[in-house]
């Protein structure tokens, strides 16, 4: 019994499988299904706009009673069948409204013709079937003597209607159903009717006032610029100004021009706000008309990834073919901080104004007029003092400010360069958090077209902030510790995943501190870069940045020569020109990657490597700009001992996190200000001439680590691409290579080393009591021998051989 209801259940099952196969229809079928309903809608067409044309849906009844007749002949443009076709829609259906109906199939055909998407379709039959309904009732109602208008079902519902609700009742709900049409449907809101009409009100205005033959107006409501004063030759006595205008209509009306105030008494000085004219910002109201708050309006977010779009040339060499089918970062793998924007708190902007006020009232300073522009972190108070106000003046008093504000740190700028103002950043109480989500997914980002676009985060005035690397073209950041640095990494990082290629940028990663970096190794076959005999692409160990670095510095060279035989000067002309296959591989020819040097915290390598990591490093600075090397260095104090002169100076990008003191931002910056950041991400940019205020976008570790496993789930190279191998120089000396010439107690010093394990020239002059220069010809001659290892600095020598048996064996190995 069981295994026959088994069996049932079994073939039932096979059943609805083989029912489920059955409805779903191939590209071919849905094509042509498609082009059947766009045919039948223009059937429809036809045969409706032929029942209305001079009465013939009359002409026709008999043909449609009498349809398997052949003698009678329909005067329908579609013969019989559209005659029969037009009486069952229009006649006995729902009227003029069945015109809906063509529309109706013609969109599901193209719809299922084009494979587009089926959720808007249903959308618009829902809407269409409504709005048949609708119509074909408001027809029955209002047109009872035609019933081709309304149809036999609009006609007989609204009969039904009027049974039970009355005609009151029936209007009514005809009244309330176009409501909910015009409203879910159309989208119809009162504030679109009313900025209607406004927007005709004002353009009758306008056309009034054209029609007018003159215009008296102030002289103030003139725009200076577009006048031109002559005096007239001819007239020898100068008692009238003629006042040309360009391209104007309008007569001047000259009592208007002349002066009304006779005495600087009259004159009433109250705050006139002047126009500001930004392009993204929106002004809130103010009880005080003297203080303008200013919101910049949201950015424009976009969800996907544009990079993913880039299709290269055809004709051309594309360099992304071994990786064809690799997928840019989506956006989503990151995650959204933000609740939607920055919230203003009115309260406390009109409680921080009143208090800048009051603050320079004290100080008998008068303001004219005052703008806040609201960031995610800070608000800039702009300021417009009254004449005759000394700007230092205000500027002495930035303590005093920040005492009656009770603020974390206060940043006055005196002036705002590019406008006539002096900017007081306050910081807000309650700052927003601006997610990486925000800044790579604004479109100012996504569009950008440069070689190596960064989003750093956001301005004062919620801008996103974008700078090429390309043009930097080397960036130091620098900062207390726990401010922000190694979040501003990710940040460039993540930037430049979001945007280039595996086959357009390559990542040298040098991580001192062992953990900030390293969620990177999992993309290492596709964006790092590393020396060929070393396993870790990412370098923690100070004694191979050297190596790395010089590897660099070759490779630059070798950069240099392909550039030199190319006859092109720098990088981007140099990929164009192979792109454009007019440099042969054979000749030694490559596609050349940007290679993006990281170093995490350069005052460790400094501390270590000194001079070794110094000259490599002011090499680059100064030349790998042309052949797309860049540096990126973070430190947290770029003092003189940490970063000397020659480098510095090829580092005009700079970014400063919040620090200490005054002296250590003008060591980063050469200006202070970084002294009063609020720290988390609060930032100064600067590329050599104006100083920029931006909070960092925030990535955390699980976003890295989603974005990583994206990338390094998919096809990559077969290795991380290899820099040219370093070969340094002999470290050891080769002295007394000849047995012969070895000292007299060379076998007995080894035995001391073997039974020591310790390579050291002071441990032979205990135990043999040598001096020094003896002792030290020892070592050479062990380390020529291979007994003990090269000089390590500070530290003894590693010993080669485990114990004195095998070093019986290496005398053994020598005589023979």
């Amino acid at each position: 019994m069981a295994k026959n209801k088994k069996e049932t259940v079994d073939k039932k099952n096979d059943k609805q499988e083989g029912n489920k196969r059955s409805f779903k229809i191939s590209k071919q079928q849905k094509f042509v299904l498609g082009c059947l309903l766009v045919l039948f809608s223009v059937a429809l067409l036809v045969a409706f706009i032929s029942f209305y044309v001079n009465g013939q849906w009359q002409n026709d009844q008999s043909v449609v009673n009498q349809l398997g007749d052949r003698t009678e002949v329909a005067e329908n443009w579609l013969g019989k069948f559209g005659a029969y076709l037009a009486d069952l829609v229009i006649y006995r259906g729902f009227g003029l409204a069945s015109f809906l109906f063509v529309r109706l199939f013609f969109l599901t055909g193209m719809f299922l013709a084009l494979e587009l998407s089926t959720q808007k379709l249903k959308n618009t039959w829902f809407w269409d079937i409504f709005a048949i309904i609708v119509v074909s009732v408001l027809f029955g109602f209002f047109a009872t003597s035609a019933p081709e208008l309304g149809g036999t079902i609009g006609y007989e519902l609204n009969l039904f209607l009027q049974d039970y609700i009355g005609k009151t009742g029936t209007l009514l709900t005809l009244l309330f159903g176009l409501i909910v049409y015009l409203i879910f449907k159309i989208k119809l809101s009162p504030e679109k009717i009313q900025s209607y009409f406004d927007s005709t009100k004002k353009e009758f205005k306008s056309e009034l006032e054209t029609l007018k033959p003159a215009v008296q107006q102030p002289e103030s409501a003139y725009n200076l610029e577009e006048f031109v004063v002559e005096e007239p030759e001819s007239d020898p006595e100068l008692d009238e100004i003629h006042i040309k205008t360009v391209d104007s209509q309008f007569e001047i009306n000259k009592e208007a021009l002349k002066p009304t105030i006779n005495h600087s008494s009259e004159i009433e000085l109250n705050p006139i706000l002047k126009p500001i004219q930004p392009k993204q910002e929106l002004p809130l109201v103010s009880p005080d008309e003297a203080f303008v708050i200013e919101k910049a309006e949201e950015e424009d977010i976009i969800e996907e990834n544009l990079a993913s779009r880039l299709v290269a040339d055809f004709g051309l060499f594309d360099p992304t073919l071994d990786l064809s089918n690799y997928k840019f970062p989506t956006i989503d793998l990151l995650k959204e901080y933000s609740t939607g924007g920055i919230t203003i708190n009115q309260e406390e902007l009109e409680e921080n104004k009143n208090k800048i006020v009051d603050t320079l009232r004290n100080y008998k300073i008068e303001i004219a007029q005052i703008k806040a522009t609201v960031g995610p972190s800070v608000t800039l108070y702009e300021i417009v003092p009254e004449a005759g106000i000394r700007i230092s003046k205000i500027k002495s008093l930035e303590d005093d400010i920040a005492l009656s504000l009770s603020a974390l740190g206060i940043r006055i700028i005196a002036p705002i360069p590019g406008k006539g103002t002096i900017g007081i950043e306050v910081p807000n109480k309650k700052p927003t958090m601006v997610s990486m989500k925000s800044v790579i997914g604004a479109a100012k980002f996504q569009e950008a077209e440069m070689e190596l676009p960064i989003a750093l985060g956001k301005t004062i005035s919620n801008e996103t902030f974008v700078v090429d690397l390309a043009k930097m073209p080397h960036l130091l950041m620098a900062g207390a510790t726990g401010q922000g640095k190694s979040v501003g990494l990710n940040a460039v990082l993540t930037s430049l995943l979001y945007k280039k290629h595996p086959a357009e940028v390559k990542f040298v990663l040098v991580d001192p501190k062992k953990v900030e970096l390293t969620l990177f190794n999992k993309i290492e076959r596709h964006y790092l870069a590393k020396l060929p005999d070393t396993e870790d692409a990412i370098i923690t160990d100070n004694a191979k940045v050297v190596n790395t670095l010089n590897s660099l510095c070759t490779e630059m060279d070798n950069r240099y020569s392909l550039l030199k035989d190319a006859m092109v000067r720098n990088i981007k002309e140099y990929n164009d020109k192979f792109k454009a296959r007019k440099l042969n591989p054979e000749a030694g020819h490559r596609f050349l990657p940007y290679i993006v040097l990281v170093v995490d915290e350069f005052a460790d390598l400094i501390m270590t490597a000194g001079k070794e990591v110094e000259i490599p490093i002011a090499r680059l600075a100064q030349l790998a700009r042309a052949i797309g090397i860049h540096l990126i260095i973070a430190t947290q104090r770029p003092s003189v001992n940490v970063i000397t002169g020659l480098i510095k100076a090829n580092f005009p990008a700079r970014i400063a996190f919040r620090v200490t003191s005054k002296i250590d931002s003008r060591t980063i910056l050469d200006t202070q200000g970084a002294d009063q950041l609020i720290g988390r991400g609060d930032l100064l940019y600067t590329n050599g001439n104006d100083v920029v205020r931006v909070q960092c976008a925030f990535i955390d570790t699980p976003e890295v680590e989603k974005i990583t496993d994206f990338i390094g789930g998919q096809k990559a190279y077969a290795t991380a691409y290899l820099l040219p191998e370093f070969v340094g120089e002999e470290t050891g000396i080769n002295l007394d290579i000849d047995i012969s010439d070895r000292d007299t107690l060379f076998r007995e010093a080894a035995e001391i080393i073997v039974n020591a394990q310790q390579g050291s020239a002071s441990l032979l002059q205990r135990k043999l009591k040598l001096g020094y220069n003896r002792a030290g010809r020892l070592i050479d001659q062990l380390e020529a021998a291979g007994i003990v290892g090269p000089f390590e600095g500070s530290k003894a020598r590693s010993v080669n051989i485990l114990d004195l048996s095998a070093l019986d064996q290496f005398f053994n190995n020598e005589q023979n």
